[in-house]
């Protein structure tokens, strides 16, 4: 006895999503339990997170679903919502299941169907600006004015819209990218203007430093330029899994050819009505066995047809690679700053040097005066003792030998720091 979920709210294409909306009515979730309330009224159900659905027809609402139901409406394994989880926070995904592509890039963590994007936190301050280019992008609609004809059908766990096939809805998909990729160019524009503008931030902030650094250097713009390479590092971190991520994409057609989700639904649809088809001439048409094997060559034929552009990925491919391009132009930059910062520390460190070397010089210079002074007192002591000595009674010889031994202890540190700069001990 499947019901469906009440809906924490809906949004139009003209109305923004905040956190004033999140004071919604109770949410039932799929599967009729009760438990789940928002708003104080109850308990909530274990486990259940706020989700966005956001459909190609511009139709959103915001739902709480737990890890069974979103493995239930997209089929995809445990695994994949665990890397959605705060674990893998700033890890960078794009995996291609059978009937969901999985994203997470930075803040941005969504299940993508050929039909709509289930978006996981969508009232995130970093998020909001994702939701607004959706709402851009796919404008509010009603079904009829969809360029795929719409089927309602009423299932178990959820109504959802199936389309099929046919030649005008063929000529739209041909000239414009189907909407998984239309959900994950905006995604990677959004995460890609997000990582440039820290880049951004991170120049401004770093360059002044260095300058100052250069200037004058002190404890605490050391310390400064160690934050920034810290903050550096993590970005640089952030913005290489992203484009790794891109770079893996674009080396593999074949997993490339698998995120073709409109594709795969189309020929699902196709080959289903084609089946039906066939079942329903062979019943019709027994007796003209010949004309029945025509028909069936046509179908299969027909079926097999749409198989034969499953290897063109040059959309996706282009795509890919138009924003691999933006992300390694924000590598670079970010390695600019690096090298401006160990160019810096390079600079630092010579002038420390220098400074050392100075230091050491001055050293070596009173360490040479310090010993020709020591020679001039040890000759003080030595007459300074209580010894008679015929000296003692000549009149007038203090001052000439003060003088004396003065200028020869003088003379002996000028020979020894001109000896120091003879041999380079010392600078000139």
């Amino acid at each position: 006895m499947g019901r469906r979920p009440k809906l924490l709210g809906s949004s139009t294409s003209n109305q923004k999503i905040g956190p004033a909306n999140t004071e919604m009515q109770p949410l039932l979730p799929p599967g009729g339990n009760s438990a789940a309330v928002v708003g104080g009224k109850g308990k909530k159900k274990n486990g259940a997170r706020l989700w966005m659905r956001f459909d190609r027809t511009g139709q959103s609402e915001l739902i709480e679903w737990d890890k069974s139901a979103i493995m239930k409406r997209v089929a995809i394994p445990a695994r994949d919502l665990r890397i959605l989880g705060p674990v893998f926070s700033h890890s960078s995904n794009i995996l291609a299941r059978e009937k969901a592509m999985v994203v997470n890039l930075e803040f941005i963590k969504a299940i993508v169907t050929a039909e709509e994007i289930l978006l996981l936190d969508p009232l995130r301050q970093e998020v909001l600006p994702f939701v607004d280019q959706l709402r851009q992008q796919f404008p509010r609609q009603r079904i009829n004015e969809a360029p795929l004809v719409v089927q309602e059908e009423d299932t178990a766990f959820f109504g959802s819209n199936h389309w099929f096939h046919n030649p005008e809805a063929a000529e739209v998909l041909q000239s414009e990218l189907p909407f998984e990729f239309q959900v994950l160019e905006i995604a990677l524009e959004v995460v890609c203007t997000f990582l440039d503008s820290k880049v951004a931030d991170l120049e401004r902030e770093a360059y002044p430093v260095l300058d100052e650094l250069a200037k004058n250097v002190s404890t605490k713009r050391l310390e400064r330029v160690r934050s920034l390479k810290s903050t550096l590092t993590r970005l640089l971190a952030r913005v290489q899994k992203v484009r790794d991520e891109l770079e893996h994409l674009l080396d593999d057609n074949e997993d490339m050819a698998y995120l073709y989700l409109t594709r795969r639904h189309v020929q699902n649809q196709q080959l289903e009505a084609s089946m039906l088809a066939n079942r329903s001439n062979s019943l019709s048409i027994v007796s003209n066995l010949p004309h029945a094997v025509s028909n069936s060559q046509y179908n299969g034929s027909s079926i097999t047809s749409p198989h034969s552009d499953d290897d063109n990925v040059e959309d996706l491919e282009m795509l890919l690679e138009a924003y691999f391009m933006q992300l390694d132009g924000t590598r670079n930059k970010i390695l600019s700053v690096r090298e401006y910062i160990d160019d810096t520390e390079d600079y630092v460190n010579i002038q420390l040097d220098n400074q050392r070397n100075e230091l050491i010089q001055l050293q070596l210079i009173l360490t040479i005066a310090s010993f020709a002074i020591a020679i001039e007192t040890l000759i003080a002591a030595v007459f300074g003792m209580n010894i008679p000595y015929t000296w003692n009674d000549t009149n007038g010889v203090f001052g000439p030998f003060v003088i004396s031994i003065s200028a020869a202890c003088l003379l002996l540190f000028l020979l020894i720091l001109g000896y120091g700069r003879w041999k380079r001990l010392i600078g000139v």
